[in-house]
């Protein structure tokens, strides 16, 4: 969103202090600057327009005129930055920044149908009269103001020994004659300048007005270009969430299928085994399918409460109960949870620890629990038997506590790191679809930890294991 402008400045409006006002100063500088740079910009933008106008017919034509076209934006650029930094104007944007990346072409055509393009080619070429008119008057007034100046001083040093000899002669004799005259035309001098100084302030504050004319978009462009800049991102928004919706429609079928599926075999094979006239399955078949049966049942359920947690988080109906929270306590709760099912399942060992005398942090209780929990699953799930899988809570900075969850587990690739809290995405589909995970542990748990106001990074080094580290702020005392 771009912020209105306001208009352009003036120095110190005391009469006699303008003179010792730097912007006066800076504002001559850029009257006498101004026809040099006028000239270039008119001989480059002529020669080069006509260049490329005459060579059209075969092609040459086109390129020749984009570049030019870049160039004269980069001149107004440039001149707009001037006159912001010399003449001390506010100058609105000479555009909005696009809101999705265009190529070569729609970039061109974007650029022709500006009105700001042409608007910033009439004020480069206009540049060359009034670059010189600034010019000529500036120096002009600049050496009518020496002149008088120097003059005044010379006639005073000269008349004053006559006027001396004159008094004399008269019997009268004026000690501070010659001061007096001096500082008479010394104020002379300095009324001439003062009044040229003047002059010139309002010729820059007239160029500072045609600069912020020409090279900024006018209130009502500014407010209709912001309006569809607004209508352009609400409709990105949209088309993003109608993918995400598309996708996830694709991603839940694909994840229902392989469960269902087991699901549907086993209770088939059970239903055949129970047919009249068959051998009817012995105890320990029976508690074989059931026990699959009931893990395939129970990831269908996690599936179910991942799902719910993302579409809290995406439509902002996720309520956050903040308050603070000893983090050694919440992390000994998952420990007591997840340390039999490391070891009977997986056969790893689960450990903890924290720092004596460690701040309480602002967050909610039981979402951090079921970061952690994730964390931890995640762990346990890729870290083969004998590895260890440690929990630690340790001050980052004197305003934030961390959470951290290693692993001796197989790691993750480079590649994969920048992906790893992508919804659905996993680092190994046949691992992950063996332990049970559908690719939306991380992407909860991020957007759990962002919603709470903390951050959460990982370092992985394949082999080694993994090592997620999430910061949350302490207690404000």
């Amino acid at each position: 969103m771009m912020k209105m402008i306001s208009a352009t400045s003036y120095p110190d409006h005391n009469f006699f202090r303008i003179v010792q006002d730097i912007q006066s100063y800076r504002n001559i500088l850029y009257l006498l600057v101004s026809f040099p740079l006028g000239l270039c910009y008119f001989v480059f933008l002529v020669v080069s327009i006509a260049l490329g106008i005459g060579t059209l017919i075969i092609w040459i034509g086109v390129p020749i005129l984009l570049i030019t076209i870049n160039v004269w934006w980069w001149f107004a650029m440039c001149e707009r930055y001037m006159a912001i930094r010399w003449l001390d104007v506010s100058i609105s944007p000479l555009a909005c920044t696009p809101i999705l990346p265009m190529s070569v072409w729609q970039r061109a055509q974007e650029c022709l149908t500006n009105r700001m393009t042409w608007k910033t080619l009439a004020y480069l070429l206009g540049k060359f009269p009034l670059g010189i008119l600034s010019f000529v008057v500036t120096v002009t007034l600049c050496g009518l103001t020496l002149g008088s100046t120097l003059i005044g001083l010379v006639l005073g040093l000269l008349t004053t020994p006559f006027l001396l000899l004159y008094t004399l002669l008269r019997g009268q004799v004026d000690t501070y004659l010659f001061v007096r005259r001096y500082l008479t035309f010394a104020m002379l001098g300095f009324g001439v300048t003062l009044l040229m100084v003047h002059v010139l302030n309002g010729l820059a504050f007239v160029a500072g007005q045609f600069a912020r004319t020409m090279l900024g978009m006018s209130d009502d462009a500014l407010r209709l270009e912001e309006a569809r800049v607004v209508a352009e991102q609400a409709r990105v928004r949209a088309e993003q969430a109608d993918q995400r919706r598309r996708e996830l429609v694709v991603n839940v079928s694909h994840e229902l299928r392989t469960p269902i599926a087991s699901i549907s075999g086993h209770v088939e094979s059970l239903l055949l085994s129970t047919q009249e006239g068959t051998v009817a399955p012995s105890p320990t078949l029976l508690y074989t399918y059931l026990g699959i049966v009931y893990h395939e049942v129970e990831r269908l359920g996690m599936l179910v409460d991942d799902l719910l947690s993302l579409a809290r988080a995406e439509t902002g109906e996720l309520r956050l109960h903040m308050t603070n929270v000893v983090a050694s306590d919440v992390v000994e709760e998952v420990y007591h949870a997840l340390m039999p099912l490391a070891q009977r399942e997986r056969q790893v060992t689960l450990v903890r620890g924290a720092s004596p005398n460690l701040p309480q942090i602002v967050v909610d209780r039981q979402r951090l629990a079921q970061v952690l929990l994730n964390l931890v699953r995640n762990a346990i799930a890729s870290t083969p038997s004998g590895g260890i899988v440690e929990m630690n809570v340790e001050q980052s900075d004197a305003q934030h506590l961390a959470l951290i969850v290693a692993d001796s587990g197989i790691g993750i690739a480079p590649e994969d790191l920048p992906h790893i809290f992508e919804r659905f995405y996993r680092v190994d589909t046949s691992r992950t679809r063996a332990s049970g995970g559908f690719g939306l542990g991380l992407t909860i748990v991020h957007d759990l930890v962002i919603s709470m106001g903390g951050s959460i990074t990982v370092t992985s080094e394949v082999g080694k294991g993994t090592r997620f580290c999430v910061v949350f702020p302490c207690q404000t005392l």
